[in-house]
């Protein structure tokens, strides 16, 4: 990455050659996101789709060190302090590739200072920049000239740019853009070692700010649709001493630990778990057929009884619908969770086998 520089930085609000040193004008930006409003702002008129002409990934300074300001003041920052902003916006060129080769460069690097100028300087508004911060990837459209900062602190970047509406973290229809919930083939972008380079996922990327469903996710979802029903009819059809097997399976592989002997002399519990992992033990009851009288009355003995710190009743087969207090340890499965809970610890397999 170009300029390396301390980390230390002045607010960018300051940004200017002293004296007086002028503020940056903020751009327009829109308070938190309003997808609404930017969905068709990056590509033109009203009356558009979201389909920018480029798409850059952008590092706001070395190890992200003026996002804060960039993100607040909604503007694009860019370094290469020692090359001169007036033949960059002239297109001078070659002037600047003899700047960069001032600066003890090699050929190559050379080529990537020009190629990062190139696009930050020439590239047209309506080129999709998007980077990542505070746990987002953010997305936004410039709007003007690139606006040189020709002296000041070296940790400020030396020239910018304005958003037209502010850095956005939500897709158009509102959904954040988590790095947690992005591709590791996306967010892995940010490790490369320049400051601006091209997406290679560009269709995934405009896929998730558009919030467009993946064809193969959406057959993906209706398929596990499908199968929790059909785990929850062979659930159903279980006997009352595989249907318990069936449960123990399932907490044994997520870790819990049987403490007690399943189904056996406990008046008031089924089973006695612990997870050593996280320090707690689990008191489970276990019903093929219920209803919310008899819920109550486990819930009670359980509170009753102290000894555990969290209750789960898990059944199949429900006399309407039940409910539980609004406690975080007190869990209901039921239905389509307990099918799910299957599906999870691999046993779909099993139970086909116990269906036959």
């Amino acid at each position: 990455m170009e300029d390396i520089e301390s980390p230390a930085m002045a607010p960018i609000s300051t940004l200017g050659a002293p004296p007086p040193r002028p503020a940056i004008r903020p751009s327009n930006v829109i308070p938190g996101d309003v997808p609404g409003q930017i969905a068709t702002m990056g590509c033109g008129g009203p009356d558009e789709t979201f389909e920018p002409a480029a798409i850059r990934y952008i590092k706001l300074g070395e190890n992200g060190k003026w996002a804060t300001n960039a993100l607040e003041q909604g503007i694009i920052p860019f370094g290469y302090r020692s090359v001169d902003h007036r033949a960059c916006l002239a297109g001078n060129w070659d002037k600047v590739r003899r700047q960069l080769l001032g600066m003890g460069r090699t050929a190559r690097g050379v080529s990537q200072g020009l190629r990062e100028l190139k696009d930050f300087y020439d590239l047209p508004e309506n080129t999709l920049w998007v980077t990542m911060a505070d746990g987002h990837f953010r997305w936004a459209f410039a709007e003007g000239p690139v606006v040189g900062v020709e002296q000041g602190n070296s940790d400020e970047p030396a020239r910018y740019r304005r958003t037209r509406a502010g850095w956005s973290k939500t897709s158009l229809t509102g959904e954040p853009l988590t790095v947690r919930s992005l591709s590791s083939a996306l967010t892995s972008t940010a490790s490369y070692q320049m400051t601006i380079c091209a997406i290679k996922h560009a269709d995934y990327l405009l896929r998730r700010i558009r919030d467009e469903p993946d064809p193969v996710h959406a057959q993906a979802t209706a398929l596990r649709s499908e199968m929790r029903e059909i785990g929850l009819r062979m659930i159903r059809q279980l006997d009352w001493r595989d249907f318990e097997t069936l449960v123990d399976l399932i907490f044994s592989r997520g870790g819990w630990q049987r403490s007690s002997v399943l189904g056996k002399n406990q008046a008031d519990v089924d089973l006695i778990l612990s997870q050593p992992t996280i320090g707690e033990t689990a008191w489970v009851q276990i019903k093929s057929g219920t209803s919310q009288a008899e819920l109550d009355d486990y819930v009670g003995r359980f509170q009753r009884d102290g000894s555990c710190d969290r209750f789960f009743f898990v059944c199949h087969g429900v006399a309407g619908a039940l409910s539980l207090p609004a406690q975080p340890r007190l869990h209901l499965w039921a239905a389509e969770r307990l099918s799910d809970a299957a599906i999870d610890a691999g046993l779909f397999s099993w139970l086909i086998d116990r269906t036959r």
